[in-house]
């Protein structure tokens, strides 16, 4: 054993010989306490195993408390505001950024929630989270009202997100807000500006093209290559016109003051009329539309001509994208208690998986393999889709098994008067 090995195994033993009496030390000035107290020996064992109890307790919520603080700390860190309230909707919890969105000095705890943010809609959220027991999202616009000092959130759109919490960790509900003005009006600008445009640009072109046929009418003494001008001419003149018709059917659709047209009316008409229309482009193909509705009245409340769209922007979709022969394109519809189940299917070529998630987007086309000359459609059909039956309170989705079955499934709430 080296020198240094002797020295560190001394200087260990001597480390535990003196904790060995500070132990025993320590042991008796308990002893003496205890015989002070005139306690026995059980209740002074008691006594110690109780005054250890109570200093891990305090351990434990210092850690607690720690850990409190740390949590507290990110939650300031975030944008967005959040807030706890008790099955009472008083607030029980409140992140600094929920002052800044708000415009408030203090956001105080104990308060009811609706004091804090002046907006009812919000307060109505958060019951409506707490009653029906599930995660609810809302974009809401704030009303008037003088919040804070002299600070006023009218006109704001906010994000709000509430979900109620388990009663082991106190029930209630948590609340996020998150301030997308700056989105939303971005948004509008968008919307203003492309039916603006869509406007002006309608009037010069319905002029050209009212033009364009003019001189198709007099083109007898015309050249062939004139005439493959003015043919040429007119097919991307409709096509430019019915962009146009597109996006004004999506500005309107998507402005919150223009309101629906809702009168009962016939589905089977409206698809019949569609199937009518566009069976033109079936000619010398090998392809049909079958129609399948209940017998007798088949009434829907809602605004006709955009049901006319619906139908006809999903049959053309269908036989614009299956030039093989044998295709078959089936409505059909299926009327229950509280709902109206409208499909519209097909046997062609079908939809890829990594494309169902944007067939919906605007200018979305899918088949990026078609040539400058095969003119497939806007890609704004199926959007316009999509918002129309929206708009009437529905739902629609997209299955597709390639080369088997396409479907478009729409869910319309019916109202009975």
């Amino acid at each position: 054993m080296t020198s240094l090995s002797f020295f560190l195994a001394l200087l260990l033993g001597f480390t535990l010989l003196a904790w060995a009496r500070r132990e025993k030390h320590w042991i008796r000035r308990w002893e003496q306490v205890s015989k002070t107290l005139g306690l026995r020996a059980r209740d002074s064992a008691l006594l110690q195993e109780h005054a250890a109890a109570v200093s891990l307790a305090r351990q434990h919520a210092e850690q607690q408390a720690e850990q409190r603080r740390v949590f507290e700390t990110l939650l300031d860190e975030i944008s967005q505001g959040l807030v706890l309230v008790d099955d009472h909707l008083r607030i029980r919890y409140a992140n600094a950024p929920l002052k800044k969105l708000l415009h408030r000095k203090e956001i105080h705890v104990g308060r009811p929630l609706i004091e804090e943010v002046r907006d009812h809609q919000i307060s109505v959220l958060v019951q409506e989270s707490i009653a029906e027991k599930r995660h609810t999202t809302r974009r809401i616009q704030m009303l008037p009202s003088d919040v804070g000092a002299g600070s006023n959130l009218g006109g704001r759109y906010f994000i709000i997100e509430a979900a109620p919490l388990a009663a082991d960790v106190g029930g209630g509900a948590w609340l996020m807000l998150q301030d997308v003005t700056e989105s939303a009006m971005t948004e509008q600008i968008r919307r203003d500006f492309v039916a603006n445009a869509s406007h002006e640009l309608r009037t010069p072109l319905t002029l050209i093209n009212g033009y364009i046929e003019m001189l198709q009418e007099d083109s007898a003494k015309a050249s062939p290559a004139m005439k493959r001008s003015l043919d040429v001419m007119e097919k991307h003149g409709k096509r430019i016109a019915r962009i146009i018709e597109d996006m004004l059917a999506i500005s309107r659709l998507e402005d919150a003051s223009s309101t629906l047209n809702k009168e009962p009316f016939d589905v089977r008409d409206c698809a019949e009329d569609a199937a009518d229309h566009l069976a033109p482009m079936l000619e010398g193909r090998d392809a049909r539309i079958e129609l399948d509705f209940p017998k007798g009245d088949c009434l829907l409340i809602g605004d006709r001509f955009y049901w006319d769209q619906i139908f006809t922007n999903l049959i053309e979709n269908s036989i614009k994208e299956n030039s093989k022969p044998g295709l078959v394109i089936r409505v059909s519809g299926e009327w229950k208690k509280d709902e109206c189940i409208l499909k519209v299917s097909d046997n062609g070529i079908g939809i890829p998986a990594h494309d169902l998630p944007f067939v919906f987007k605007r200018f979305y086309r899918g088949n990026k393999h078609h040539s400058s000359t095969q003119v497939k459609g806007t890609g704004l059909g199926l959007s316009i889709v999509r918002r129309a039956v929206e708009a009437h309170g529905g739902t629609i989705e997209l299955t597709s098994s390639p080369g088997i079955e396409t479907t478009f499934t729409m869910r319309l709430p019916l109202q009975h008067g």
